[in-house]
């Protein structure tokens, strides 16, 4: 029986492939293939028609209330307002260009959003029912919501081809997304405001619900978190009474994204017809001494670690000094050879042709720490890992410098 792996994606505190590239660029949620190989990126398969099948359940908390709203509680406007600012923040992830993941390609995006009416919509774990419906629930407890989280999303995806949850079509890649629900925490030690409520006196103590879901929904697609502080992947919410980035609007749907939000769903769904984010990095971040690394426990047999594992790499643009994006440095592996092995390496691609860019590593040492990024990390090797490997200790104890006449 094909088994299926769960990834877990929480936000904490305030927010809270196939032949892999060199290295993963960005950071995004990894499937160890049963009986081993190197880690499969977990997406959707854009082949079907509507593999997501989304929906949200239309029970809400009443006391305490948890979700602001302009709209009268209870009424049918409120529940307007609340799937509006669902659809914008689906939007904002379809309506980045370069992607196959837009209304056009993809039909399902543009379906209308389903609602459903049971409390329990999003009790879709091992124990109890994997339905492969995707689904938002802001009425269900869940064991998820410890100290300092927000909401969480859980997404199941396919250790190997031909799994299937509930009625939906076999897998026809390991890693790909089968089942993805998404909840916010109901027991009245936060609160939630759509757009309009947000400006209101009331809101000025909620989270924005806008921000929340799109961030939340980056997971749905298989992305982690970012290390850029602008990202709306950054694992930690903006404060209560603000929302980060710009409104969706007809004309700029993703304005709430950042640039390293935009490279990592054009990455993970890149458009073949695309011309101008088409750039790509690599490298490795290596240490001036490598007698810093004899120590470090071998990570699999036969191999060692040759490089900085978790060093975040960043590409800025030269003329603007705007960052275009990020990646985690670490590893590789490839269909040719699929063992991983941890050697410093970095890929960021989908970068804008026509630019030129200024590189640079830093140690997580800053408001994202390791842990936030510690799903993503430790997905890297499993039980299924051929051969077995351990992960190493995210390398933090190191000051970045440059090589001169490098060209």
């Amino acid at each position: 029986m094909k088994r299926l792996a769960t990834i877990a994606a929480a936000i904490l505190f305030l927010f809270s492939t196939l032949a892999t590239p060199p290295a993963d660029g960005y950071l995004a949620d990894t499937t160890i293939p049963i009986g081993g190989g190197c880690p499969a990126l977990d997406r959707w398969n854009l082949s079907l028609a509507s593999p997501l099948n989304r929906r949200w359940s239309t029970s809400l908390p009443l006391a305490p209330t948890t979700l602001l709203t302009v709209a009268a509680q209870n009424s049918a406007a409120q529940l307007t307002e609340i799937s509006q600012a669902i659809s914008d923040s689906f939007g904002a992830w379809t309506g980045v260009t370069g992607t196959t993941f837009n209304a056009t390609n993809y039909p399902g995006m543009i379906a209308p959003l389903a609602t459903i009416a049971s409390a329990n919509a999003c009790t879709n774990d091992a124990e109890n029912n994997i339905d492969g419906l995707n689904t938002i629930c802001f009425n269900q407890s869940s064991m998820g919501f410890t100290s300092g989280v927000l909401a969480f999303t859980r997404v199941i995806t396919a250790n190997a081809p031909g799994a299937s949850v509930g009625s939906g079509l076999p897998a026809a890649f390991a890693g790909q997304i089968l089942d993805a629900d998404t909840l916010f925490r109901n027991d009245g030690q936060a609160s939630f405001a759509t757009p309009g409520a947000l400006s209101t006196s009331q809101g000025q103590g909620a989270y924005d619900l806008e921000s929340l879901l799109t961030h939340e929904l980056g997971h749905w697609f298989g992305l982690d978190h970012s290390a850029i502080w602008r990202a709306m992947m950054f694992p930690f919410a903006p404060p209560p009474g603000q929302f980060l980035g710009e409104r969706p609007t007809a004309q700029a749907p993703d304005g709430p994204l950042s640039d390293d939000d935009r490279a990592g769903i054009r990455w993970l769904y890149p458009d073949p017809n695309d011309t101008v984010n088409i750039g790509a990095i690599e490298g490795r971040v290596v240490p001036a001494n490598s007698f810093a690394l004899a120590a470090l426990p071998l990570p699999s047999p036969g191999a060692s670690v040759t490089g900085i594992f978790g060093a975040h790499v960043v590409a800025v643009d030269e003329d603007t000094g705007a960052v275009i994006a990020g990646a985690f440095a670490g590893w590789s592996c490839s269909s040719s050879n699929p063992v991983l092995t941890f050697d410093g390496s970095f890929d960021i691609e989908r970068l804008p042709v026509g630019h030129s860019y200024e590189v640079y590593a830093e140690p997580l040492v800053g408001l994202a720490s390791p842990s936030d990024f510690s799903d993503a990390f430790d997905g890297l090797c499993t039980l299924d890992s051929a051969p077995q490997c351990t992960v190493p200790s995210v390398d933090t104890n190191f000051n970045p410098r440059i090589r001169p006449n490098v060209p």
